[in-house]
């Protein structure tokens, strides 16, 4: 292992006035400088401190080309990293060859830096800003009362290891291979959740829609939080539901010793339909099989008790247009959070295919939604590995051909 040496960040940033900066004063970018098309703007929300998530499009604004001109020090390429100087401290982005445009504009709250690729690398250097070391050094640092935050005075001064080029290419292609296996399934899940609603939508509601009280069981969950703990059973979170996928990376623990109490009314089983009953109404999610866990607050499930309608197809049915229409009819909205009434719902009709066409599309939805939880299971594993070998590298603790041998057991 060679050398490591030591290098604030301002001594990392490549030369040039505008290779440390935060973005355009105040009010210079405004809603009212939002366009349909034009030069994105990086916001709180497209950063995160999950190291796996580079930089997220969704929610992008725009400006125009003539706009963002203005703001030179603020324009961010491929290769730059960009930290939240006020809100959520700790996030981490980069524009790496992955990012949907070229060229973008950092908001005041954010702040970019351009690397001297002669020292480091801007991916080594993502990894390094992004490891919950130096997520928790950050947030430690926060000044603001109300809003934290974390400016660029405190940015240049954090001190980082950094070893030879060469060093950290084979760390970047470590953590690198992962995080190209956990896209990778991803993209396998998009694909398979969007082959599932065309096999759904190409079987067409029959109209003879049902009760859902005829064809499956209700459950409420429970209607408080218990003491979350860092392992055991799942206390699964709206949050977690992602049109049709159930994401656990946003839902908590609870302990064997709470477990029994909050399993109470229902303890969740494979296949069974999750969903919210307030604030995200609409969302649903399939329960996955070897999944120990309890409802969370705000959601119900629904349990078929049809041979001929499988969970998978229950879902479909629910996320149908036809009944997102009739969640819509159905809400109470209220002064502070919209809900729907439970008790109410079993006497809803809920659109499926013709009778004879159920089971035939039952088999090939569970086929779809059988490759949705595979993937979603592997990548909770790479992920893990990720998170545990980050910081070891990192910190020269391992050596990059341990590392590799770890990695070759799961990609």
């Amino acid at each position: 292992m060679g050398e490591w040496k030591t290098y604030t960040v301002a001594e990392l940033a490549a030369p040039g006035k505008h290779s440390l900066a935060t973005g355009p004063f105040g009010s210079a970018i405004a809603s009212r400088h939002f366009r349909e098309a034009g030069v994105p703007v990086i916001r709180g929300g497209n950063l995160s401190v999950d190291v796996g998530t580079r930089l997220s499009d969704d929610g992008l604004v725009f400006i125009s080309v003539e706009k963002a001109n203005e703001f030179q020090r603020s324009v961010a390429t491929e290769g730059d990293l960009v930290f939240t100087c006020w809100g959520t401290i700790g996030q981490v982005g980069i524009i790496d060859d992955k990012a949907v445009h070229g060229r973008y504009v950092v908001s005041n709250k954010q702040m970019k830096l351009t690397v001297d690729e002669s020292i480091v690398r801007p991916l080594f250097m993502y990894y390094a800003m992004s490891s919950p070391e130096m997520i928790s050094r950050v947030q430690g640092a926060s000044i603001g009362s109300s809003v934290p935050g974390f400016n660029l005075t405190q940015l240049r001064s954090i001190i980082l290891s950094v070893p030879s080029l060469s060093e950290q290419r084979a760390i970047v292609e470590v953590l690198g291979a992962l995080d190209d296996k956990i896209a990778l399934n991803e993209r396998i899940r998009e694909t398979s959740l969007l082959l599932a609603n065309a096999c759904y939508e190409a079987a067409g509601a029959s109209g003879e829609s049902m009760l859902i009280g005829e064809l499956a069981e209700l459950f409420d969950g429970p209607h408080a939080t218990p003491h979350k703990t860092e392992a055991g059973p799942w206390f699964l979170s709206i949050s977690s539901l992602k049109n049709g996928y159930l994401d656990l990376a946003e839902s908590a623990h609870l302990s064997e010793e709470d477990f029994p109490r909050w399993t109470r009314r229902v303890q969740p089983e494979a296949g069974d339909v999750l969903f919210s009953y307030e604030t995200r109404l609409g969302d649903a999610a399939l329960m996955p099989p070897g999944v120990r866990s309890s409802l969370g607050r705000r959601m119900a499930l629904l349990r078929s008790k049809s041979a001929s309608i499988s969970g998978a197809l229950l879902l479909h049915a629910y996320l149908s247009p036809a009944f997102q229409e009739e969640i819509k009819r159905r809400t109470v909205y209220g002064a502070t959070v919209d809900r729907l009434p439970l008790k109410e719902m079993p006497g809803w009709r809920i659109p499926l295919p013709a009778e004879g066409e159920r089971e035939r599309l039952s088999a090939r939805l569970e086929a779809l939604h059988a490759s949705v939880m595979q993937t979603a299971a592997e990548n909770r594993t790479l992920a893990d590995l990720r998170d545990t070998l980050l910081p070891q590298l990192l910190s020269g603790k391992l050596q990059v051909r341990d590392a590799v041998r770890a990695v070759e057991e799961v990609v």
